[in-house]
């Protein structure tokens, strides 16, 4: 069964798409709340800012399903629970599956699934674990027409950065993207590197599978909208950011100038001009 019909869903007629990550809840991280403590208004909010997607965990994306009306955006549904994220990693790690992950998306019309693809240093028994929870996920995925979103994520040492710091080590992210692609992803969630002038070499190692660009933690509008613009630049086929949208005090605006530079190629001046009259505006 062939994945084309979600993806078309998923991806603009010009072949970009904007995510927005609202999933945060799951990973049992009190910061990552900031924003999201009130769902309802979370996803409102969103959906009125029409992005292409919004990304949520099972509970979440059975509210997000009983809204009415057709023209909500598309969901993306997060797969897998970690417990990776805190200042001090617990002494067990884990990423496990929501069970029967794909029978739920497929209950609840996504248009894609997201899984990670964890890469801490000294866990190899994580990553084996990610790598199973990949292989399982896309022979159900073949089965039901239903596209594989793969999230490599590079991360430095808890000792060093103090908690959920992604390696912007380019040969790191493309070893892993590579693996994802291997694994048999259809779409690819990838970290922004160091330098984001070498992103082109992350698109090439893809080979064809279209990457969205991860947004990270918070940072100022001027940086996100330079980086986002960018990125574009080097080849990626679109954005899923989450902080940066939800965190933001005008999360409409946000997405109003993202969607911007992802679908009409605004330079970052001109995107920041969009958020300051969404934000004069509101």
């Amino acid at each position: 069964m062939s994945v084309t019909a979600r993806l078309n869903r998923m991806f603009a007629q010009d072949g970009k798409c904007f995510d927005v990550a609202i999933d945060h809840g799951f990973f049992n991280e009190f910061s990552f709340l900031s924003g999201i403590e009130n769902m309802k208004h979370a996803i409102d909010t969103v959906i009125q800012a029409n992005p292409d997607c919004v990304q949520l965990g099972v509970g979440q994306a059975r509210q997000y399903q009983q809204i009415p009306g057709k023209a909500k955006p598309g969901l993306v549904l997060r797969t897998d629970a970690a417990n990776i994220y805190g200042k001090e990693l617990p002494r067990h790690l884990f990423s496990e599956l929501v069970d029967q992950a794909i029978w739920h998306a497929v209950r609840l019309d996504a248009v894609a699934v997201c899984v990670n693809l964890l890469l801490l240093p000294g866990q190899p028994e994580l990553h084996h674990q990610c790598v199973a929870n990949i292989s399982r996920l896309k022979t159900e995925c073949e089965q039901y027409g239903m596209p594989l979103m793969v999230e490599p994520l590079v991360m430095l040492p808890n000792e060093v950065s103090g908690g959920y710091m992604v390696d912007g080590d380019i040969r790191k992210i493309m070893a892993l993207v590579r693996q994802g692609v291997e694994l048999g992803a259809d779409i690819i969630k990838s970290d922004p590197c160091d330098e984001v002038s070498e992103y082109h070499r992350v698109i090439e190692v893809a080979s064809g599978v279209p990457v969205l660009v991860r947004g990270g933690g918070r940072a100022s509008d001027e940086e996100i909208m330079n980086r986002t613009y960018e990125l574009m630049k080097q080849g990626a086929s679109g954005i899923v950011y989450g902080r940066n949208v939800i965190q933001h005090p005008n999360p409409a605006g946000m997405t109003a100038a993202l969607m911007s530079i992802v679908h009409k190629d605004a330079a970052a001046e001109q995107a920041l001009a969009i958020l300051k009259g969404e934000q004069e505006n509101g």
